[in-house]
């Protein structure tokens, strides 16, 4: 009998982690970088959605700016991501697993 509760909840939590998963797909967050000459958004899943990059990055003596700012927008888009990520599937196993995640 303990088994079968186990798996019932076990059945419950997998339910309310894809639910999550597909909420995080409608979630959209966004880094940017260089006062904003750069931003990304990404969903909650951490799926990239979209990059800007202002014009006057594209100059060839800004190309290594542009990459430096490319890297750290697209790192804090992504850090925001992966809080609401951990976040959703936090809130998905609702205690159920006591104290483990």
């Amino acid at each position: 009998m303990f088994g079968l509760d186990i798996l019932g909840k076990l059945t419950q939590i997998q339910q309310k982690m894809k639910e999550g998963k597909e909420r995080l797909a409608n979630v959209t967050l966004e880094g940017t970088a260089g006062d904003g000459a750069v931003k990304v958004v990404v969903d909650g899943n951490r799926q990239v959605k979209s990059i800007d990059i202002a014009e006057q990055l594209f100059a060839p003596e800004r190309k290594e700016e542009m990459e430096d700012l490319l890297l750290t927008a697209l790192n804090r888009a992504l850090k925001e991501a992966e809080a609401a990520f951990e976040g959703e599937m936090k809130n998905a196993a609702g205690g159920m697993l006591g104290g483990l995640l």
